[in-house]
């Protein structure tokens, strides 16, 4: 028998062997390099004591705040930061007072030339001689009004405190035989009681006119400012309005310069259509006056012309100057009979010459008029006063303007949406399909 199959059948079991060991030896090495198993947690806990206390669950504390409390919580914080702008708005404002109210004045009375200017380019005119000659002409004309007004009242101030005197006298004796039993005890305390008032207040009166070089300084300061802003406005005032786009969000631009050119129209009409009704209550209530024979006739016309640019606070103002002058110059039934007169052109004023005029692109509700006259005044004076109705004129054309445009946008992009969030439809399964 050969020996050569009993070599192969050693070979092959060697072979075996060491296989197994190498095996061995992998698994070893796999065993080692393997990360360590988890202990297994045991199958079940051992229960809490009888005598524990549940357990309730905390809700979320945004869930916990009642839902009222939240909106005036967001609320509040967001009128906070409002509050807190418009506040640093006023303070800048008040630092820079004559600025603002300077140009703020430019604005009203470009508004009221910029027609003429728009009128002269029309018919060939080049825009610069256009700009010069109606700012020359209307401040001018300005001019002229404050020179008549104050030589008319420095002319007859002298003959008016006479007849002051007189009226007072008159009024006194009137007040003593009326049926309201005034004593003239009770009108002695009163005239003592004005002197105490202006006795008072002499200090204050001395220091007003002590820094009366002040006020003339500011004021000429201010008339300058208004003036070179007038012609520059006059001139330039698209370049401006470009320039100050350019300052908007590139998101707000479009809307914005919407809204400028409509909040221009809106104060142009203003302008206009004050400046109408004031010359017609001046003249009217002035021819009243006249033929009545109310001293100072002509300047009281020309100060219910200025104090009707303050709406409602001017026109009883004014009205009631006339009616004092009319009382203590030419007695009672003549005071009667102006009021009768200024009431009667005011209120043609207020629902016929206004609504037709002015029309409703510039109506503003009488509590906003109100509101706003007694904000301005209290923040800027008359200037404040009579810059407060058209600054709410415009505020309200351009919030309208900028609601509508918001929502056409909305309107536009809402059928987009609408495509865009619908679910995709798949096509059928070929078994589904018509042949």
């Amino acid at each position: 028998m050969s020996v050569v199959p009993g070599w192969l059948a050693r070979l092959g079991a060697g072979l075996t062997q060491m296989g197994e060991r190498l095996d061995e030896r992998r698994a070893e090495v796999e065993k080692e390099n393997a990360e360590p198993e988890p202990v297994a947690a045991p199958d079940r806990l051992p229960p809490p004591p009888a005598y524990t206390p549940a357990v309730v669950p905390r809700p979320h504390p945004v869930e916990a705040v009642p839902w009222g409390v939240r909106v005036a919580a967001e609320a509040g914080w967001r009128v906070l930061v409002l509050a807190g702008t418009v506040w640093v708005l006023m303070r800048v404002i008040s630092a820079v007072q004559l600025v603002v109210l300077a140009f703020a004045a430019a604005l009203l009375i470009t508004a009221l030339l910029q027609p003429t200017v728009a009128w002269l380019k029309r018919h060939g005119v080049p825009r610069g001689p256009a700009t010069a000659l109606t700012a020359v002409l209307g401040f001018v004309i300005m001019g002229l009004i404050g020179w008549f007004v104050t030589w008319q009242v420095m002319e007859n101030i002298d003959s008016l405190s006479n007849q002051i005197q007189d009226g007072i006298d008159e009024l006194r004796k009137w007040l003593l035989n009326s049926p309201f039993h005034v004593t003239d005890k009770q009108i002695n305390e009163i005239a003592k009681n004005l002197r105490e008032a202006i006795g008072a207040n002499t200090d204050q009166i001395t220091s007003t006119g002590l820094e009366g070089v002040t006020v003339i300084v500011e004021a000429l300061t201010g008339i300058l400012l208004t003036m070179f802003s007038t012609l520059f406005l006059l001139y330039d005032g698209r370049r401006i309005w470009e320039w100050t786009l350019k300052l908007v969000p590139a998101a707000a631009r479009p809307g914005v310069a919407g809204a400028g050119p409509r909040a221009w129209r809106t104060l142009t009409a203003y302008v206009r259509g004050t400046v109408i009704v004031a010359l017609i209550d001046a003249i009217f209530i002035g021819l009243g006056i006249y033929f009545l024979d109310v001293p100072m006739a002509v300047p009281l016309a020309v100060f219910i012309f200025l104090f009707s640019f303050i709406p409602l606070v001017g026109a009883v103002a004014s009205g009631a100057l006339a009616v004092v002058v009319a009382l203590v110059t030419q007695g009672v039934f003549t005071a009667i009979m102006t009021l009768a007169v200024v009431l009667a052109v005011q209120q043609i004023e207020g629902h016929i010459l206004q609504p037709f005029i002015l029309g409703r692109a510039v109506r503003v509700h009488p509590l906003a008029v109100v509101l706003s006259v007694t904000a301005g005044g209290m923040i800027a004076g008359i200037g404040g006063a009579v810059v407060a109705v058209p600054l709410v004129a415009v505020t309200n054309t351009v919030v309208g303007y900028l609601r509508s445009y918001s929502a056409a946008i909305a309107a536009q992009q809402k059928p987009e949406r609408a495509v865009e969030q619908m679910p995709r439809q798949t096509a059928p399964p070929p078994s589904d399909v018509v042949s």
